[in-house]
């Protein structure tokens, strides 16, 4: 952007409009390492050994990291559902704007410019009214006849037919490398189409991306043949929104539970960690597996969910271990 001649304000602007985008892949991880950090934190300093020793049980200690959990699904649907949709339709269309710039892209004086391939432009100076002065255009985009423009003052015009540079007081040299026969013409003013040196979005398709959450639910036939996509892409995003604040959800339980299993131990937790990210690992790759089903049949969209239902599970499993360990049931067998 900078390179093209925009201010750092787009630049900015373009940055704010990928963050929610970026939130949204990293909020996940980011819950998971908060439970992990703080639960470690509370391990090292014997604090989570004291209120285990208090008869607080694992179900109880769990709930704050339940609660954490429900705020970032919070966000996480705030981000799925309104601003990533609108922030992505919103800078697609600040990207066509962008392409139809061509002050931007062709104004820029003392530079020589490419804006197409086998196009070379040269501005020595713009003045406050418009007014270019000592232009210089090398066409050379047919290979069999080369075109060089020189005028000494220039002016951009709109029309319904595009922009155009008009030229004033000048020089056209056309070499045909055929026979390197080398022609000038002199003219008063001449019109230089550069409307088609700027290649501009003409595809109008909606990307899923872009969509509102509503609309897929209502209508998602009508989008799928709108975007060009298959009925289980459209139904694999739609409840793939739903999904990912789920998703916050088991991380941040996953991280916590995992990490109580290891009681208490001189030195320290760091298997419990390693098996905490394993475990995470797992998780995404079960919801990467599950993509593919789901795009080529639409009815097995339920199985979009099968991350999250296999983060409960492994949830439920280590706390269930921290509440009835088994060596307390087998010391409890042996006193019987």
């Amino acid at each position: 952007l900078i390179s093209d001649g925009h201010s750092a304000a787009v630049v900015l602007e373009f940055t704010v409009l990928t963050l929610p985008n970026v939130v949204r892949s990293v909020l996940p991880i980011a819950a998971f390492g908060a439970a992990v950090y703080v639960t470690n934190r509370l391990a090292s300093e014997s604090e989570l050994t004291v209120m285990q020793a208090t008869g607080f049980s694992p179900w109880r200690l769990a709930w704050p990291v339940l609660v954490f959990g429900v705020i970032t699904a919070t966000m996480m649907s705030l981000m799925t559902h309104t601003l990533v949709p609108v922030s992505l339709q919103q800078l697609r269309d600040r990207e066509t704007d962008i392409a139809k710039d061509l002050y931007a892209r062709l104004l820029r004086p003392g530079t020589f410019l490419h804006p197409a391939k086998g196009i070379t432009l040269y501005i020595r100076d713009i003045s406050d009214d418009g007014r270019l002065s000592d232009i210089f255009v090398s066409d050379q985009r047919n290979p069999e006849v080369s075109n060089i423009y020189t005028a000494k003052t220039a002016y951009l015009m709109r029309d319904t037919l595009g922009t155009k540079l008009a030229m004033v007081n000048g020089l056209v040299q056309v070499l045909s490398t055929e026979n390197q026969l080398l022609s000038t013409t002199s003219f008063d003013d001449l019109s230089y189409d550069i409307s088609a040196l700027i290649k501009t979005r003409t595809d109008k398709t909606r990307n899923i991306k872009q969509i509102p959450t509503g609309e897929l639910l209502r209508w998602p036939d009508q989008i799928a043949e709108q975007t060009n996509v298959s009925l289980g892409r459209v139904l694999q995003e739609v409840h793939g929104r739903f999904q990912q604040p789920l998703l916050c959800l088991v991380a941040a339980l996953i991280g916590f539970a995992t990490l109580l299993t290891a009681g208490f131990s001189r030195f320290g937790i760091g298997r419990q960690i390693v098996f905490a990210i394993a475990l995470l690992v797992v998780i995404k790759l079960t919801e990467s597996v599950m993509i593919d089903p789901v795009r080529a049949n639409p009815n097995l969209w339920p199985l979009i969910y099968a991350p999250t239902l296999v983060g409960f599970l492994l949830t439920l499993g280590c706390l269930s271990y921290v509440a009835h360990p088994p060596f307390r049931r087998v010391a409890k067998a042996a006193h019987r």
